[in-house]
């Protein structure tokens, strides 16, 4: 036999919106006559309720008789078993995965605030740019040292500009193969 919302909340200790929001959550069942089944109800609270909130619950009072259990085994306090959690996971690993997270957070934030993290779009630009530099640098040496290095062994310098620079060419091609993994 099912109790009303009030009535459930009055022996629960809880208010009757909290219940109502219970209900319309899903977190406790209630009757196609709207009224609730107080072992169901207890059972499927205490199974969906987080276990530091559950003892700040105060217990139902003692004055008030509560319903006997019906002689059905599957509707006793302890037999029913808790509704399984939506995602596989429980309010405790929900409540774990969440403080880590935010553990995590914190942490990356100290990092940031003692410059000890880096940007990895910044850097990732400065290497760019700094490769860039250098490429630079390279293409225009064999037109700087060619022709110092031509008088010094006696050639043509401009055979030995279009050489070095050949060979720059080729230098820096291998050199671009090369990717950055900054993971």
């Amino acid at each position: 036999m099912g109790v009303s919302v009030r009535e459930y909340a009055r022996r629960r200790g809880v208010s009757h919106t909290a219940v109502r929001k219970a209900v319309q959550t899903g977190r406790i069942p209630q009757e196609a006559d709207g009224t609730i089944d107080p072992v169901k109800a207890d059972a499927t609270w205490d199974a969906q309720t987080d276990p530091a909130r559950r003892a700040a619950t105060p217990p139902p009072p003692t004055s008030i008789p509560t319903p006997k259990p019906s002689s059905s085994p599957s509707l006793s306090r302890k037999t029913v078993p808790p509704l399984p959690a939506t995602s596989g996971a429980t309010f405790a690993q929900a409540r774990t995965a969440h403080e880590v997270a935010k553990a995590q957070k914190a942490r990356i934030q100290v990092d940031r605030l003692k410059d000890e993290v880096v940007d990895r779009t910044r850097a990732t630009a400065l290497v760019f740019k700094l490769a860039r530099q250098e490429r630079d640098s390279w293409i225009t040496w064999p037109a700087r040292v060619a022709g110092q290095m031509a008088a010094e062994i006696g050639i043509d310098p401009h055979v030995m500009q279009t050489l070095l620079e050949a060979h720059v060419h080729a230098h820096l091609d291998e050199l671009a193969a090369i990717e950055p993994n900054f993971r």
